[in-house]
């Protein structure tokens, strides 16, 4: 029996890293809790099959490595796997009693205060018998699974080879991560991140999952991660035509994240979820038409009336009222809480000696760097085990990782096969070329440092797992928290942090931290600033045009904010309005002279 997947819940853990949320959904779907995994590391996900596997006594098969499909293979077998061991986890919930402790209270008391919460609390003060008894069996069918959802990073697409030969496009990373999914036997949404690949939105439409079967229900639904209004109605007209609805769109704050910081042109959460808000009947209107279109040519079924469409959000939210502020004045559908959940044992990945180190974490260790081999600016953890292997690694003059698994293969500088640059052989390849150059000293510096500064975070990001389960302990493992994770500094329990997300008690340790909104401003400025400072000794940098054109939208956005927190916001409006003006000061006061036009 495959049980329902509908979160009670008001927020879902996002994808971390390659590690961090592996098994999450192993962890924390039996309690109505969605969250995502990462498909980029396949090697990684089968060893995790292999211990999971052990650990719950299942047949344990390998898949050949030499398998030309062992990426896709290695995928669903993980993925039906996981889904298996849930429907276990479910029907144990399900004959549990209602007892102090039990994971069926669990379950309940972990809930928002909503419907089923309400019956739970009427249960618990019923004295009758029967009634208490039907009851308690209203509330075990009520239980829903939370979803096992995946994420697939779109640009990391990498081609693939085998006996030498290169392999067609669908053996490519993220196609083939996309045909694992899709073979599976989940019932899930597929986030599809880090931009367009329209090579790789046409190849959903090979599998029937993606489509409404007679019911008009999709098994397997799309959602965008998108960094605007515009970007949405783009993506989601182009997988209209191909016949593909996105069920979900996720509005990301670009730097307030952690990993990847795929920076926007200075366009703010509020004022992108408020025109979403405003527009999103329109998106859905103009979508169906071409959906509808698209259904028609390839002899699909589509009912007259569009199909369902949610909006969430995340980033930085660090506080039940900005959870609140999200779902009740931008009308979300749930929102991500990410790094939090970093320091919750029982949902996530860390291992204990990173764990000590996120806990400790201070402003200045926690820092957004060069180290990814994308060129994508990347929250990291100044102290984490990876970094400081990779500073020893150039003080012993040998920089650079040996490339185990090749996901962020992608220049070609030098070599006619795609190769990393946070690979020895690159970074030992640029180092001599930028020795060779006239280039001025700091400059050249400024080169040097931003070639060693790639960490094979493809590899490393799943080190906290394997050291954790005692898979690898010789593991380098990297950490990628966004700047949150300084505003708390205790582990906490599964509980303790649903407790947190819904205002029932508080893990923060500064309640003066500055609003989500304005950390994100002051990270956009702060961005600002390095890249004009990176430009001055000649790194690449946006151009002057385009500075003006961040600095207009911060304005326009801080001028947005104003005007909400004078109509809208109730706490600490004074602190928020003065944050604001100071913010508008720094932005006046910046200036681009080094910049190109």
């Amino acid at each position: 029996m495959t049980y329902k997947t509908s979160s009670p819940h008001s927020f879902h853990i996002p994808v971390m890293g390659t590690g961090f949320t592996i098994d999450t959904p192993l962890l924390v779907a039996k309690y109505g809790i969605s969250s995502v995994i990462s498909l980029v590391d396949d090697v990684l996900i089968e060893q995790m099959r292999k211990f999971w596997c052990e650990k719950t006594g299942e047949i344990y098969e390998p898949i050949d490595p030499q398998d030309k499909d062992v990426r896709a293979k290695r995928i669903t077998a993980y993925l039906n796997l996981m889904q298996k061991l849930i429907e276990q986890q479910i029907t144990e919930l399900k004959t549990c009693s209602f007892e102090p402790n039990s994971e069926i209270t669990h379950y309940f008391e972990m809930l928002p205060d909503n419907q089923l919460k309400q019956v739970y609390v009427d249960m618990l003060a019923e004295k009758e018998g029967a009634k208490k008894f039907n009851l308690q069996e209203q509330l075990r069918q009520a239980i829903t699974a939370g979803s096992i959802d995946v994420n697939i990073m779109t640009k990391l697409d990498c081609q693939n080879y085998h006996n030498g030969e290169v392999l067609p496009y669908e053996f490519c990373d993220a196609a083939a991560a996309l045909r694992g999914y899709a073979k599976s036997n989940l019932s899930s949404t597929v986030i599809l991140s880090a931009g367009f690949n329209p090579h790789l939105y046409g190849y959903i439409a090979k599998f029937d999952d993606f489509f409404p079967d007679e019911n008009s229900e999709i098994k397997k639904k799309i959602c965008l991660k998108v960094s605007d209004y515009r970007s949405a109605a783009v993506q989601g007209k182009y997988l209209a035509k191909h016949g593909l609805w996105v069920s979900e769109y996720r509005i990301e704050s670009p730097l307030n994240c952690g990993g990847h910081a795929f920076i926007n042109d200075g366009q703010l959460l509020g004022p992108i979820l408020s025109e979403f808000k405003q527009r999103k009947n329109e998106l859905v209107e103009t979508l169906h038409g071409f959906y509808k279109n698209a259904l028609a040519s390839i002899k699909k079924f589509c009912t007259e009336l569009p199909q369902k469409v949610r909006i969430t959000a995340q980033g930085g939210v660090g506080a039940s009222s900005e959870h609140e502020l999200l779902i009740k004045h931008y009308d979300v559908d749930a929102v991500g809480w990410g790094t939090p959940f970093l320091l919750v044992p029982e949902a996530t990945n860390v291992d204990a000696i990173t764990l000590g180190k996120l806990i400790n974490a201070e402003d200045k260790d926690v820092f957004l760097s060069a180290s990814s081999p994308l060129g994508v600016p990347f929250w990291n953890l100044r102290n984490s085990v990876s970094e400081e292997m990779r500073c020893a690694r150039i003080k012993n003059r040998v920089p650079g990782s040996f490339c185990v698994k090749g996901y962020t293969r992608f220049n070609q500088e030098f070599t006619k096969k795609p190769i990393c640059k946070a690979s020895r052989e690159y970074q030992k390849l640029k180092l001599q070329e930028l020795a060779k150059s006239d280039l001025p000293t700091e400059q050249l510096e400024a080169l040097r440092e931003d070639v060693l500064n790639k960490s094979c975070i493809c590899n490393e990001l799943g080190g906290v797992v394997l050291i954790k389960n005692n898979i690898d302990t010789k593991a380098a493992p990297a950490v990628c928290p966004g700047p949150n994770i300084v505003n708390f500094k205790k582990l906490a329990t599964l509980k303790e942090m649903v407790d947190h997300i819904y205002g029932r008690c508080s893990l923060l340790i500064n309640d003066e931290r500055p609003h989500m909104f304005i950390r994100e401003i002051q990270l956009q400025v702060n961005y600002l600033f390095n890249e004009i400072k990176n430009a001055s000794v000649g790194l690449p940098a946006r151009s002057q045009q385009k500075i003006i054109e961040v600095k207009e939208n911060l304005r326009s956005g801080i001028e947005y904010y104003q005007k909400f927190a004078k109509e809208s916001l109730v706490e600490q409006r004074d602190n928020f309005l003065l944050a604001l003006r100071e913010l508008q000061n720094e932005i006046d006061g910046i200036r681009f002279d080094s910049v190109a036009g």
